[in-house]
């Protein structure tokens, strides 16, 4: 007989932990160490595989450019599902609490204002508010009471609305023409004051290039909103703001919201009254499910990597990219098939954890997911200033005992490692910090 009410599952913390720690160690700075070692071991037999190992763990370890999935760039989408899935406990927590629907609703509207409120203080600076909207905690912020809309839904309903979202805004993409006098002013701020080319703005040609950086129509809707904020930039042409960097646009909230639908689904059916059989064949079926619909949309997302030479060239004449996968406009293909990653990796951890009951495994990880907030405002506010007392400590331990611990943190022909050990004592010390709040049962919650 299966208890109707849902226990706390320790799994749902250990993923969220392990989402934030891979988010605050920087990726261990391995792809920062690649390109310095790759060639150390030239002229030897494990050459190959030496130069693969850091190639491979250069590409995982960073944003790819426009197009594609890294590992790294799964965090953020892992970080948004698990929100989703949290969602159903905390409602159901609440109300057994007595609080009333209408107080329920007002909390989730009060938790995304200061969720915004958080992220352009944490981008801001001595030098001035910077008024931006497009790091995780905003994008959570700005979506997150209307996802609280949708708690309690069946699981077709939330299906349902998840599809007509991503459709509905890569139609709107597709079909917004965009205004060519802007567009031609875009490019020539990109040229000349940001000295890029044209290959900032042309990743894609034909029906696919309404998914350009810069071109795109949410990014146009960013050259009207951000301007009406004062900017820390200079203006150009009257106008402080015409371009984010990396491509990133507020409006990216819009797809994120089916993102964190795909994990209140999940949470959904973790806090129902099936069986751990049937949860987790539901999440792999799930993920099954989003892994074929992304690889129809866009087939360059397709492993063909491992294919023999002359069935990738087949591949690549018959490919076609209905709409790309891109995470920095959280393209609805993009969406998808990174909730396909999140479905398995919580069905991972599902089974592991409280299926197998490995809890004791993953509690280091759980410190932290139970903590989330804490370590994300700790990796955006005192890293650097950790690592600076790393080396001030060194230094001291140095000059004491005339020893050197300072090589093994400082970078050098000799000592090429030295960024791994850095951010994997900066790491620790930030995971240290979670563990004390946990045992002092200091709990940072919005």
């Amino acid at each position: 007989m299966t208890d109707d009410k849902p226990k706390r599952l320790m799994s749902l913390d250990a993923y969220r932990g392990f989402v934030m720690l891979a988010m605050a160690s920087s990726g261990l700075a391995l792809s920062q160490v690649a390109p310095k070692v790759r060639g150390l071991k030239d002229g030897t037999a494990s050459e190959g595989w030496w130069r693969f190992l850091w190639d491979t763990l250069q590409y995982q370890f960073s944003h790819v450019e426009w197009t594609g999935c890294s590992a790294w760039d799964l965090i953020q989408p892992s970080f948004m599902f698990m929100v989703g899935v949290a969602l159903p406990f905390s409602m159901l927590r609440r109300s057994e609490d007595g609080q009333s629907t209408t107080k329920r609703f007002l909390h989730a509207v009060w938790r995304s204002l200061v969720l915004v409120l958080l992220a352009v203080f944490l981008s801001s600076s001595r030098d001035g508010i910077n008024f931006v909207f497009t790091n995780v905690l905003a994008q959570i912020g700005l979506g997150y009471a209307i996802l609280h809309l949708f708690c309690g839904r069946s699981l077709k309903t939330l299906g349902t609305w998840a599809a007509a979202i991503l459709i509905g805004y890569g139609a709107w993409f597709a079909l917004q023409p965009i205004d060519q006098a802007e567009l031609d002013l875009t490019k020539q701020y990109l040229v000349d004051v940001k000295e890029q080319d044209a290959a900032e703005w042309s990743q894609f040609q034909n029906w696919a290039a309404h998914w350009n950086k810069h071109t795109n129509a949410a990014a146009q809707s960013d050259r009207w909103f951000l301007n009406l904020f004062p900017q820390q930039e200079e203006p150009w042409r009257g106008r402080t703001f015409w371009a984010n960097r990396g491509g990133y646009q507020t409006l990216n909230f819009i797809p994120s919201l089916a993102t964190m639908i795909f994990g209140l689904m999940a949470g959904t059916v973790l806090s129902s009254t099936m069986d751990d059989d049937q949860r987790l064949k539901w999440l792999l079926k799930a993920g099954l499910v989003c892994f074929i619909v992304a690889l129809l949309a866009d087939t360059t997302l397709w492993p063909t990597q491992w294919l023999p030479q002359t069935a990738q060239e087949t591949i690549q004449k018959y490919s076609w990219s209905l709409c790309p996968a891109v995470k920095r406009i959280w393209s609805p293909t993009w969406a998808v098939f990174a909730a396909g990653w999140t479905f398995w990796t919580l069905a991972a951890f599902y089974w592991f954890v409280d299926m197998r009951e490995h809890k004791k495994i993953v509690f280091p990880l759980a410190v932290v997911g139970i903590n989330s907030i804490a370590m994300y405002v700790m990796a955006q506010c005192i890293k650097g200033d950790i690592g600076g007392w790393l080396v001030a400590v060194a230094r001291a331990i140095d000059e004491w005992s005339g020893a050197t611990v300072g090589f093994w943190l400082k970078t050098s022909d000799a000592f090429p490692y030295a960024p791994i050990v850095d951010y994997s004592l900066r790491l620790f010390v930030m995971w240290s910090i979670c563990l004390l709040m946990y045992r002092r049962r200091i709990f940072i919650r919005i």
